[in-house]
């Protein structure tokens, strides 16, 4: 018998590797989540789980990161609707260019993008600052889009703070 004493090929080589790849990967090798702790965070939060030997399943962490109140102001908050007599020729796009949706309000004063709460109103709920007000309104006034115009109407005006974050 003779025996070739050269090395595999290159083709050999990868294929093999190849195979034993796709075999991880499509469930040929199975393992949990609980045995390999490399797929856990820093925090030992698991990060994805393999499902069925062949299923991969991603988490994700619901918990956000608390948001640090800069400074509360006192204001007077409104709501309007995407209603032509309370908006300009545009009523479902803000000032900033972003279509209306829940958690946008308008302001004078603070920048675009610039992120409050309202607690005494609205709890936790986080809005973002995207439209602008009639120049005639002051600086201390916060207009909350609602999507429809009676809800603008009972909503009426409350007196209260905001929290402005970080």
């Amino acid at each position: 018998m003779i025996v070739d004493n050269k090395r595999p090929s290159f083709w050999a080589v990868t294929t093999s590797i190849s195979l034993i790849l796709f075999g991880i990967l499509f469930g040929a090798y199975s393992f949990s989540i609980e045995e390999k702790s490399s797929y856990k965070d820093l925090n030992n939060i698991p990060v994805f789980s393999i499902s069925q030997e062949n299923t991969l399943i991603g988490f994700s962490n619901p918990e956000n990161p608390p948001l640090k109140v800069v400074k509360k102001l006192p204001v007077v908050v409104t709501a309007y609707s995407s209603t032509p007599s309370q908006t300009d020729d545009s009523p479902y796009i803000t000032a900033s260019g972003t279509w209306v949706k829940d958690g946008i309000v308008a302001n004078n004063m603070l920048p675009f993008g610039t992120k409050i709460r309202i607690p005494e109103l609205y709890g936790d709920k986080v809005f973002v600052v995207e439209d602008r007000m009639n120049w005639k309104k002051g600086n201390y006034m916060i207009d909350v889009w609602v999507p429809d115009y009676s809800q603008a109407l009972a909503f009426g005006a409350k007196r209260t703070h905001i929290e402005v974050l970080e």
